[in-house]
């Protein structure tokens, strides 16, 4: 079924209402696991109602193992003087992620031996330690080159401990089984673009998707990075015969065009609706499939080559402030968040709506004219471009969305002048 646009807010007041769900999410400290995420996904379950699934610590997700819950308290370096030089408290950032606990003076070498830095002086990185045990912190080269010898106290107050990896889901029941599977990940704190942007346009996406009749069934999934979709992807062995779409949401608040990465298959109903939307927008970017990037590895790995593309702006490592204290809310653009929310929302419904038809006058072409179809006044629109493609091309072969890749036109104009044929009896729709 069509999407309802009169449900779709404007896009001005919906950037600002996503620009402000991302100040409330943004301090929040996340982490690959924790309470974080479980914060993050309460503050989205005000107005979605997504289920929450945790998997137990040691769970085997094929060639990998649920970790140990991160539970962070607190994490500062207290100078010769007393003076805190870092503090967690003032970014989640300052810590590395999964730093294993301490509490010890040590001296400025073996501070600078665990402290990250990024290439840019004044910028602090953001860094994980997920796989290798070691306490750390990160901060910015100038501060650290700033520091005397002497005496640091550090203090890393955190726990591994057996717990859980938390996801978001959310099932949206349409008419048919065939699925439509939208993800991000919410595992990273205190950055705007990577990945707040993604964690707020789906929220948008399921409450908008929630309010419509839908022809597909959608499953809407916020989870850690990489494990989440594999827990994901073993939950539903079973099923996943029945994706038949899928769109990974990332990184779509900066200035950039838009963008997307064709599934690994290529030619997907997701990738050709993806094509044809951004094929609309002045300077985007439609790229093929490579086995590098975000969540859609996971998806698109080749046992079992799931039709899901990415869509982003400027995607991961290729913008400057990627991973750094720069990638703050003064870097993500409303017009950007709702300009993405958009085109993810046309992608669905292109998808939602493509269908084939059968002419049902196929010998020469029917008179339109006394059907009330021809204009005998031109007034701009020249809807019969459009019957004339459909006449055409509608031989069981063609689908709208092929028709509107071949003839140039929108597929909303071609959808819209296929109901005005069939209601002519001049088309018949197929399936």
């Amino acid at each position: 079924m069509p999407i309802d646009w009169e449900t779709v807010p404007p896009p001005e007041p919906l950037g600002e209402e996503l620009v402000e769900l991302m100040r409330e999410l943004f301090p929040i400290p996340r982490s690959l696991t924790g309470d974080g995420v479980r914060e993050t996904l309460r503050v989205l379950a005000r107005e979605v109602p997504l289920e929450v699934v945790e998997t137990p610590t040691g769970t085997q997700v094929f060639d990998w193992v649920a970790p140990r819950e991160w539970k962070l308290r607190g994490a500062w370096i207290e100078g010769p003087d007393g003076e805190r030089i870092v503090d967690v408290a003032d970014s989640p950032l300052h810590v590395l992620g999964y730093s294993t606990p301490v509490d010890a003076v040590v001296s400025l070498e073996e501070v600078r031996d665990h402290v990250f830095t990024h290439e840019d002086p004044d910028l602090v990185p953001y860094r994980t330690s997920y796989w290798t045990e070691q306490w750390g912190f990160c901060m910015s080269r100038r501060r650290l080159e700033s520091l005397e010898p002497g005496g640091y106290h550090v203090v890393v107050d955190a726990e591994l401990a057996d717990g859980s990896l938390t996801s978001g889901e959310l099932t949206l029941e349409g008419e048919r089984e065939s699925e439509f599977l939208l993800s991000t990940y919410v595992c990273h704190p205190a950055l705007a673009n990577d990945n707040l942007s993604g964690i707020v346009v789906l929220w948008a996406l399921a409450r908008t998707l929630a309010r419509q009749r839908l022809e597909h069934t959608y499953r809407l999934l916020w989870s850690p990075g990489t494990l989440g979709p594999l827990a994901w992807l073993a939950r539903n062995l079973e099923t996943l015969d029945r994706v038949q779409n899928g769109l990974v949401v990332s990184c779509v608040g900066d200035p950039g065009p838009l963008r997307y990465k064709r599934s690994r298959r290529g030619d997907a109903p997701v990738d050709r609706a993806a094509a044809h939307v951004l094929g609309r927008e002045p300077d985007s970017i439609v790229g093929d499939w490579q086995p590098t990037g975000g969540d859609e590895r996971q998806y698109c790995s080749p046992g079992f080559d799931l039709p899901v593309g990415t869509l982003s702006r400027t995607p991961h490592g290729l913008f400057p402030e990627y991973h750094s204290s720069a990638d703050d809310l003064s870097f993500v653009r409303p017009e950007a968040l709702a300009a993405s929310y958009r085109a993810a929302l046309e992608i669905v419904n292109v998808v939602e709506t493509n269908a084939s038809f059968r002419n049902l006058s196929p010998y020469g072409e029917p008179q339109l004219g006394r059907r009330g179809l021809y204009q005998s006044v031109p007034d701009g629109t020249n809807p019969e471009l459009a019957y004339l493609w459909l006449l055409n091309l509608s031989d069981g072969r063609h689908d709208l969305l092929a028709i509107a890749e071949r003839s140039g036109l929108p597929f909303d104009a071609l959808r819209e002048a296929a109901a005005t044929l069939e209601r002519h009896d001049l088309l018949e729709r197929l399936g």
